[in-house]
């Protein structure tokens, strides 16, 4: 994901593309782990992908960063009980 990108998505599309690239690098690690990782530029790129979604929001003025995430998790998870 491009910068411009990044800025061009909704506040709430940022935070749902965060959730799904953190799923992401979790899975990575764990073929990194098991050596079944075919590509590890896969890991720099996502981490690089997480970084700019963290600087489009705080360039939006968005605090708590974390606290919100968390909380999207658990509204998620009621959801889908």
């Amino acid at each position: 994901m491009k910068m411009s990108e990044a800025r061009e998505l909704k506040t709430e599309d940022l935070h749902v593309e965060l959730d799904r690239l953190r799923r992401h690098l979790f899975d990575l690690r764990a073929q990194a782990v098991t050596e079944k990782l075919q590509d590890t530029n896969q890991l720099t790129t996502t981490r690089k992908a997480i970084a700019r979604i963290f600087t489009a929001l705080r360039e939006r003025g968005e605090t708590a960063i974390e606290q919100k995430q968390h909380h999207l998790e658990a509204v998620t998870a009621r959801s889908h009980a």
